[in-house]
Formats: C-alpha cells, sequence, structure tokens
C-alpha cells in the first residue's frame, strides 16, 4: 500500500490554510485552534510545539494525547468520500478535521462542531 503525500507533508505547511479558510467566514484562529485541542488532547503549547518543529501529519495524529473518543461521531462527506466509510485510520483523522474546520467556516456554533 502505498502512502498518501498527505502523511509526510508537516501539519505547519497545512494550518495556515485551515486558519485562513476559518477567518474568511470571519471565525478566528483561536477557534481554529479549540477544534484541533478538542479532536486531539494536544494542549495549546504542545500544538504550537507541533507547528515549529514541522511535525508531519502522520506523526500528528499517532501521537496525539488524548484523541477524542467523540470524534467518530463525526459524520458526513468530505472531498467527495463518506467519513465513515475511510477504513485508513490516518486518513480518517485527517478527514475528522477538515469535515471540522469546513463546519465552523460555514458558520456553525462551536458547542456543536465541537458535539456538546
Amino acid at each position: 500500500m502505498t502512502k498518501h503525500r498527505i502523511y509526510t507533508t508537516s501539519f505547519a505547511s497545512v494550518y495556515p490554510h485551515y486558519v485562513a479558510k476559518a477567518e474568511k467566514k470571519g471565525r478566528t484562529k483561536a477557534e481554529v485552534d479549540e477544534i484541533i485541542r478538542w479532536l486531539t488532547g494536544y494542549s495549546q503549547a504542545q500544538l504550537e510545539s507541533v507547528l515549529e518543529n514541522g511535525t508531519d501529519f502522520e506523526t500528528f495524529f499517532a501521537e496525539a494525547p488524548r484523541p477524542n473518543p467523540a470524534r467518530t461521531s463525526i459524520k458526513g462527506v468530505i472531498c467527495g468520500v463518506r467519513i465513515e466509510e475511510i477504513e485508513e485510520p490516518t486518513m480518517r483523522e485527517i478527514r475528522y478535521l477538515d469535515k471540522l474546520i469546513d463546519e465552523l467556516a460555514k458558520g456553525r456554533p462551536l458547542e456543536k462542531i465541537l458535539r456538546k
């Protein structure tokens, strides 16, 4: 099985795109960070360290301190694929994050995005 190129891409290289997508729709970097922390269990300091160190996506998700068990309730289609049908664990985690950022950009309240 070949690895997707995104796995070796640094999380820091994609992170500004998440922030830009949110800010373009009137949301904030702080909200993006809160979503990432909710999903992965990273603290803000740990997240900043990941960004500074150029950690790749595969490592970012593999070393997530406390992946939120509620993340499996994230359903829907992202990039034409149903999230719940993605079998490869790292790609599923990436798509969970993509879906949450999309929900933020679409104006969904943070409480609902974080499945509270």
